[in-house]
């Protein structure tokens, strides 16, 4: 069985998630965040997901609905969703508060393995290796890791790991460095490890599942790290946002991602073609159903029904969903967030690592 934690800290990502979880962030045109998480669970045949819900669950609610989209709409096993710990005199912050309100999903489930995995990663993984790879080391944990090829800043776990795969020590740091072993946040271990230690770690006073109950109970467990060797980004800065969707642009980023055995799967929406108007030109961007393009747009990513204005240019840009850019505007190095209206003729530029962000339903 599968549980998609929604429950991260998304402090560094705060103008982007005032009003939603970061895993419900829209991505590369058409996607959410936590559609890779659940799409990879759901391609390595897991039928039993549970979403654990943040605190601002709408967004998610509206976007999953019943899982028809992932074929977990089913009459047995199938999606559930489960809600945060009704709010008493236990004042503790942290994952674990919620999974341990939420154990007796796991308890009564069938299956004899849970895959944790957190929604703010990008990447298409097959976790039916990383189950071969549990069963062949007899791990009572496994996690799944990547090789960092930049230095990045940013709250990670980094692993030090054996030749074996053994993992010999954990620590959380603020930053990482080309080389650096991270992990992607998914755990592999059967569910009497998994409720023996959220039952233990809760009721000794632990927070958060990861830092009470793994890191610091490290050596009463066998823990064996699976590299993942494919394309990974975690999305818990502004930074990492704007760079994971530029990255996206990359042909062979996005082959690997979404053009493989393995497709990523969202909520469906049909809409008509995009309209590129005679005086468009279009390089090297992302551009979603519904949109008219009247102006020049190179290096972007544009959401579903946005409008493009003559004489505009828009360059390295993220523009959501229902945004309206009107006639001689320039935007470059800019996040819109959904139903911004640019009227005619303003100029919007961000640094190139640091976009300018405009927030939900602005006229600018």
């Amino acid at each position: 069985m599968g549980i998609v934690n929604l429950q991260e800290n998304n402090s560094l990502i705060r103008e982007l998630t005032d009003t939603r979880a970061v895993e419900s962030l829209p991505f590369a045109g058409r996607y959410r965040m936590l559609d890779f998480a659940l799409s990879s669970m759901v391609n390595s045949g897991i039928i039993t997901v549970g979403v654990m819900l943040p605190d601002w669950s709408r967004s998610v609610l509206d976007h999953i609905r019943s899982g028809k989209d992932w074929d977990l709409a089913r009459r047995h096993d199938g999606l559930s969703y489960l809600p945060a710990a009704p709010a008493d005199n236990d004042s503790r912050q942290g994952d674990l508060k919620n999974l341990y309100h939420n154990i007796d999903f796991v308890e009564h489930s069938s299956q004899k393995y849970v895959l944790l995995a957190n929604g703010s990663f990008v990447y298409n993984v097959d976790f039916s290796n990383v189950l071969r790879f549990h069963q062949n080391t007899n791990a009572d944990i496994t996690m799944v890791y990547h090789v960092a090829d930049t230095e990045s800043a940013g709250k990670n776990v980094v692993l030090e790991v054996a030749e074996n795969g053994l993992v010999t020590d954990l620590a959380e740091k603020p930053a990482i460095y080309e080389g650096s072993k991270v992990s992607m946040s998914v755990y592999l271990m059967e569910k009497r490890v998994f409720v023996e230690m959220v039952r233990y770690t809760y009721e000794h006073g632990g927070q958060d599942l990861l830092l009470d109950g793994i890191i610091r109970r490290i050596g009463e467990y066998t823990i064996y790290a699976c590299e993942h060797k494919g394309y990974v980004a975690h999305i818990d800065s502004t930074a990492a946002y704007y760079k994971a969707n530029m990255d996206i642009l990359q042909p062979e980023n996005w082959e690997e991602i979404f053009m493989g055995d393995s497709p990523v799967y969202t909520k469906v929406k049909d809409e008509v073609p995009v309209q590129y108007k005679e005086t468009a030109s279009v390089k090297n961007s992302l551009i979603a159903n519904g949109c008219i393009i009247r102006g020049e747009v190179e290096n972007s990513i544009l959401f579903r029904g946005v409008k493009v204005g003559k004489d505009v240019k828009i360059k390295n840009s993220i523009i959501m969903q229902r945004c309206d850019v009107r006639d001689g505007s320039l935007i470059e190095n800019v996040i819109c967030d959904k139903n911004v209206v640019i009227t005619k003729d303003k100029w919007l530029k961000g640094a190139q690592n640091y976009p300018l962000i405009v927030t939900k339903n602005v006229v600018i």
